[in-house]
């Protein structure tokens, strides 16, 4: 079952008497899975306090017609009156635009959500794909320092990598208490401290310090290292290797996206963006122009990312119904959406997990 990836990342349940929800489509499919996300949410609400959303603007949509990719009010907000959010996905140009950075960045930094947790587990066989991503979310090449410049041998690019000791280490015990729970209590450091031995090297120090500091209380977890090419290479040969894996912000970014082809299709991996006082759901798919607007995108990895969210705010139980609503749609591999080989639309797919949710009420 897909959530016993991640069921050690429940909090006790709040004992709070409302629980509000940002709700940030931002670009392309975003505005097509966000509501089912939501749909989910409601679907479960006898099982949460009194819900309440906020719809909220960023992207760079929101940028062409403001002029911010990012609006203050929307910041504002999520400090002030929402307990989590949910974000869609967002149409970043690969080219520089002056004025112009992409808001997801710019939310992790400004809410401090220094973990990107990334579950990836196959539907149908779990003894196969199994494994968690822990992605550092607020530092390395994603500090966007970069600068152009003309030499006499004509342009250089030059780019600014940030590693701390601080993100390392809190990314680091992030990743030990997710494998302590899990079964394998196994560990993964990813990096490429052979080369980048400065920045890498001291990524892997600081996680690999993390246990000395606890008292004894990950004695029971077995680390291990990948350098991060190799890593690739061995998920595609032999994924079942992985537990738990803790990676820099760009390393993890891109092991995540190859893990998804293990499994089927982005559009069925979720994430949370998590700091010590507030999470954000996001699928890990992008905002798919190509499609947007066909009613043909994936909903799970959306409506996964909403249970997740529920999970790590104490939720189980809802997340529980989630999951399993989810499972049982896919697994019979009868009603997929054209990213998994299938034909049924976004509608299709949402409607029919939230009958299974309801289903589990009766």
């Amino acid at each position: 079952m897909f959530r016993t990836a991640v069921r050690s990342m429940a909090m006790a349940a709040p004992s709070r008497k409302s629980l509000t929800i940002g709700l940030i489509p931002a670009d392309g499919i975003g505005r097509e899975v966000i509501p089912a996300a939501r749909d989910a949410i409601v679907a479960v609400k006898s099982e949460l306090p009194d819900l309440k959303f906020i719809d909220l603007l960023a992207g760079w949509e929101t940028f062409t017609r403001t002029g911010t990719a990012l609006p203050r009010d929307t910041v504002q907000i999520l400090k002030e009156e929402c307990d989590c959010a949910l974000f869609g996905s967002v149409s970043s140009p690969s080219r520089k635009v002056a004025g112009y950075s992409s808001p997801i960045v710019a939310l992790r930094k400004e809410l401090d959500l220094y973990a990107n947790i990334r579950p990836v587990v196959s539907v149908q066989d779990t003894s196969r794909v199994d494994l968690i991503v822990v992605r550092e979310n607020t530092e390395c090449l994603y500090v966007k320092e970069e600068n152009l410049i003309q030499t006499e041998k004509g342009k250089e690019a030059r780019a600014t990598r940030l590693i701390t000791e601080r993100a390392s280490s809190r990314i680091g015990r992030i990743g030990f208490e997710l494998a302590k729970a899990r079964p394998r209590k196994l560990l993964t450091i990813i990096h490429k401290s052979n080369v980048l031995s400065v920045t890498d090297g001291l990524f892997r120090e600081s996680v690999r310090g993390v246990p000395a500091l606890s008292d004894g209380k990950y004695d029971d977890v077995n680390i291990e290292e990948q350098l991060v090419d190799s890593a690739v290479y061995r998920l595609f040969r032999e994924p079942q290797i992985f537990d738990v894996m803790v990676a820099p912000n760009l390393y993890g970014d891109i092991i995540s996206d190859a893990a998804a082809a293990l499994v089927g299709s982005l559009g069925v991996i979720p994430s949370i963006n998590a700091g010590d006082n507030f999470v954000m759901g996001e699928p890990v798919h992008g905002s798919a122009p190509d499609i947007a607007g066909k009613g043909i995108a994936n909903p799970v990895a959306s409506i996964r990312s909403a249970a997740l969210m529920l999970r790590h705010l104490g939720y189980v139980s809802a997340a529980d119904k989630i999951d399993k609503a989810v499972n049982d749609t896919l697994a019979p591999a009868k009603l997929l959406t054209p990213d998994l080989g299938g034909t049924a639309s976004t509608t299709q797919v949402t409607e029919h997990i939230m009958g299974l949710i309801k289903e589990q009420y009766k």
